[in-house]
């Protein structure tokens, strides 16, 4: 047990700072403290020693040095079972320091204000409180350090009822020094590197702050937790429904990217992370409806993305259908009355979707790091004889875009400004244009003019294109790059397709 004769407090976060100072005193805790600290316990009529007179050296540098002394260091660091280091502290006058009570200046909270200056962000990087609280939490077994005021019940009820400080509790605060000072100086090092968006460097480290506990992961048998970027900000509310799922919140960001990539009016209907519906308009109604004619029955239980406010006029036609999620930039008041009647219906909005610096996806040992797909074409080159149309070229652009969010291998059929048919996560390209077709065929019993096919990757042989345009497709849209492009452009050729390369894969697994 750690028996507390002398306690160093320097806080910037006061809460409950009073009633631990109290129960010290009465306690016969001698309060050694700086500053702004030492002022608010004077107030409360707490007897406090400045340190100042521990060290006999003033603050300097406007407060930048205060605590970094020996005087300061020897009474936290020494080893009280070490006749050496006992010699050495009564040699040189030095005072034992049994409770470090210290939280951080708050760069954490400048960090994310809005209008933060550099000058601001720099004096809020604190020196002496990181050295402290690390030097006694390495001296843990001798010296209880505290940087969390929910602590502070702990440490009240162990010194009134048992006159000090469990070695148990004490090396649980060491504890959380060390995580505290790592991601205090990751959020700086973050600071330091916010001009440069993506750097792999040698050793890398990511922080991130709990949003939720959800109720289980993409089973039932698996926990899972939700987590945001440490030094990121996500602005949005939930403002009906469920409980988000863990894979309600994959199909959510899947789908508020696709309608993201337009300015237009734009609909994106997710149903296990691929899109099976997706659409422009005139409106977020028209974009609705086109997006939910692609694949009426895969919609059903899906997740909705909109670009703009959801309106009313959307809103009722949404009503009668059964859908997990909604996510909009905002919600019309009468639109949230009329899908309020959906109590489990969860309407997200979120005006923004913070862009990621990475994508992590798990590996033998370890992780992999990728920058998000967000490339489109920068020129389209022809490669048929017959040059797509301008209605044509513009489905194939839309049809393109949204082929990026679809897994691999991924076809996707469209028209002007609607998908119409997508074959997701086959093993061959040619079962992807098969399924595309099906689905197309299922849902479009009229003729769909014009039709055209986007492919995430080249075609390795000509046999997907035999399959398209059996099916009416006139126009192609492929990065290129395979042996056989010769023979799959002199199909196209021979079938009157016009094709056009992206130059750009994209590969989703």
């Amino acid at each position: 047990m750690i028996k507390v004769k002398r306690a160093l407090i320097s806080v910037s976060d006061k809460t409950g700072l009073v009633d631990l100072a109290k129960v010290l005193v009465k306690n016969t805790v001698e309060i050694i403290s700086t500053g702004g600290t030492a002022k608010t316990l004077k107030e409360a009529g707490i007897s406090v020693k400045e340190i100042s007179q521990l060290t006999g050296f003033p603050e300097i540098l406007d407060g930048r040095v205060k605590t970094l002394h020996p005087a300061i260091y020897g009474g936290i660091l020494y080893k009280r079972d070490n006749p050496s280091h006992i010699e050495q502290v009564s040699k040189h006058n030095i005072s034992q320091i049994d409770l470090v009570v210290v939280n951080l200046y708050p760069f954490e909270k400048i960090f994310f204000s809005e209008n933060a200056t550099d000058e601001q962000l720099i004096e809020n990087i604190d020196i002496g409180g990181p050295s402290m609280i690390r030097a006694s939490a390495k001296n843990w077994k001798f010296v209880c350090v505290v940087v969390n005021p929910a602590m502070y019940p702990v440490i009240i009820q162990e010194i009134e009822s048992t006159g000090g400080i469990s070695e148990s509790t004490s090396e649980k605060c060491a504890a959380e020094v060390f995580h505290t000072t790592s991601y205090y100086d990751w959020l700086i090092s973050r600071y330091f590197d916010r001009k440069s968006q993506v750097s792999f460097k040698d050793t890398i480290g990511f922080y991130y702050k709990k949003i939720d506990q959800l109720r289980y992961g993409e089973n039932p048998h698996q926990k899972a937790s939700w987590y945001r970027y440490a030094d990121k900000q996500i602005q949005w509310k939930q403002l009906q429904g469920k409980q988000l799922s863990f894979n309600n919140i994959l199909d959510m960001e899947s789908a508020y990217r696709i309608v993201r990539e337009f300015e237009e009016p734009s609909c994106c209907i997710i149903k296990h992370n691929n899109p099976c519906g997706a659409a422009k308009g005139k409106s977020i109604k028209e974009a609705f409806e086109k997006a939910l004619k692609t694949d009426s029955l895969s919609a059903f239980g899906g997740i909705i993305g909109i670009n703009k406010q959801l309106d009313v006029e959307t809103a009722d036609l949404i009503k009668d259908i059964f859908f997990e999620v909604i996510i909009a930039p905002s919600f019309a008041k009468e639109a949230i009355e009329i899908l309020s009647q959906k109590e489990n219906l969860r309407l997200i909005e979120m005006p923004q979707l913070p862009a990621g610096e990475f994508e992590i996806k798990n590996a033998p040992g370890g992780i992999l790091l990728q920058t998000y797909d967000t490339a489109n074409w920068q020129t389209l080159e022809v490669k048929t004889k017959r040059k797509p149309t301008d209605q044509e070229l513009e489905a194939l652009k839309f049809a393109m875009i949204i082929c990026k969010y679809v897994r691999s291998n991924a076809i996707v059929l469209g028209t002007t400004n609607q998908i119409v048919g997508v074959g997701a996560g086959q093993m061959s390209r040619y079962d992807s244009t098969r399924v595309a077709v099906m689905k197309m065929q299922d849902n479009f019993k009229e003729k769909v003019s014009p039709l055209v096919m986007a492919s995430d990757a080249f075609f390795p042989f000509p046999d997907s294109i035999e399959i398209a345009a059996k099916a009416g497709v006139s126009a192609i849209i492929q990065p290129g790059g395979s042996l056989k492009d010769k023979e799959v452009i002199q199909a196209c050729d021979k079938l009157g397709i016009s094709m056009v390369f992206s130059g750009i894969r994209h590969f989703r697994h």
